[in-house]
C-alpha cells in the first residue's frame, strides 16, 4: 500500500502510522495509537523492575587480633547475610606494624571461607589492596531454592507436630456399662 493511503487510513481512524521495520523491503508500518504504545512499554519495564532482586554487598570487618567469640559472632553475621541472598565482603584492615603480619589476616579469611563453605561460593579469593585484605563471598543457593527449602522445613515441622508422639499414653476408651 502506498504511504499516502496508509497515512489517510490512520487519520480516518484517529491513530498514528508507525514504522516498525524500516530496513525491510518494503518497509513495514502499523496503524496504532503511539502514545498508548509508549505507555504500555513503560508499564512493562516498571513491572519488570519491580520483580528484580537488587544484589547488595554487605561488609564484615575483622582485625588480625580478633578473639574467638568475636570471630564466631561475625561469622554468624556472614551466614545471615548469605541466607538473605546478599553478597559479603570480608575485610581485614591493617594499621601500622600490623602490615608485617599480613599472613595472620590471610589465615583469618581462609578460616572464614572454610567455615562458611557449605553456604557460599568464593567470588574473589583473599587479596591485598594497600593496607586492606579482602575476600568476596556470594550465596550458593538462589532465592527460589531458599524458598523451597523453607517450605519443606515448614511442612516437616507441621508433620512432626501433628503426628502423635510415641511417649504419650494411648487414649483409653470407656466401655459402656451393661
Amino acid at each position: 500500500m502506498p504511504p499516502y493511503e496508509a497515512i489517510k487510513k490512520a487519520r480516518e481512524k484517529n491513530l498514528d502510522l508507525v514504522e516498525i521495520s524500516p530496513t525491510a523491503q518494503p518497509p513495514v508500518c502499523r496503524i496504532m495509537d503511539y502514545g498508548k504504545y509508549l505507555y504500555q512499554q513503560e508499564k512493562k519495564e516498571r513491572e519488570a523492575k519491580k520483580h528484580q532482586k537488587t544484589i547488595t554487598v554487605k561488609e564484615v570487618k575483622f582485625r588480625i587480633n580478633v578473639d574467638d567469640h568475636d570471630y564466631e559472632t561475625k561469622k554468624n553475621h556472614v551466614l545471615r547475610f548469605l541466607d538473605e541472598g546478599d553478597k559479603v565482603k570480608a575485610t581485614i584492615f591493617f594499621r601500622g606494624r600490623e602490615m608485617t603480619r599480613t599472613g595472620l589476616g590471610r589465615q583469618i579469611l581462609e578460616r572464614l571461607i572454610k567455615d562458611v563453605e557449605p553456604h557460599s561460593i568464593v567470588e574473589f579469593r583473599p587479596r591485598q589492596e594497600g593496607n586492606t585484605l579482602h575476600a568476596i563471598l556470594a550465596p550458593k543457593k538462589t532465592e527460589k531454592e531458599r524458598e523451597k527449602d523453607k517450605q519443606r522445613e515448614e511442612k516437616h515441622k507441621a508433620a512432626v507436630q501433628s503426628a502423635p508422639s510415641e511417649s504419650a499414653p494411648p487414649a483409653q476408651v470407656a466401655k459402656p456399662a451393661s
